[in-house]
């Protein structure tokens, strides 16, 4: 089940990459269900906080019609950041699947761990590596086609 809906996820990573924009998706799932869908649209939007996760949190609480998504899980194809890591805690998600760590910026686990490091009132279960080698890929991808892009430009 884990894998059919990281698949969801990625697929949500491939309208972001032909929007150019980082390749990132993140779904919602409540009782086996896709509630919410969403990718990057940080550079389309000129919007620090348009991540997957902070857009798919927004889209989940509207058809929910609250801010408490206690009985979610957030499938997301790359590690949160901190900004993303406390909206999952704000939200009170129960559960987070990630596809790839991010050594870079992530805060669930690989830099910091805002899920577990910190004494906060609610606590979100995490899962690594679903799917790791295709959300890997598909980030690998792009910054390699964002590079050349970048050299034939100049």
């Amino acid at each position: 089940m884990e894998e059919k809906f990281m698949k969801e996820a990625l697929k949500e990573a491939k309208k972001a990459y032909k929007k150019e924009e980082v390749p990132v998706g993140a779904i919602i799932v409540k009782d086996g269900k896709i509630i919410a869908r969403a990718h990057n649209l940080k550079e389309i939007k000129k919007d620090t906080t348009c991540h997957a996760e902070i857009l798919v949190i927004k889209k989940a609480s509207k058809k929910l019609a609250t801010w408490r998504l206690e009985d979610c899980e957030m499938y997301v194809t790359l590690e949160p950041c901190s900004m993303c890591a406390g909206a999952l805690i704000q939200s009170r998600i129960k559960k987070v699947i990630i596809g790839t760590m991010d050594y870079k910026t992530g805060a669930c686990g690989s830099i910091l761990n805002i899920l577990e490091d910190y004494k906060f009132n609610h606590k979100v279960e995490c899962q690594t590596g679903i799917l790791k080698e295709e959300c890997e890929q598909i980030l690998q991808d792009f910054f390699k086609n964002l590079r050349k892009k970048k050299k034939e430009n100049m």
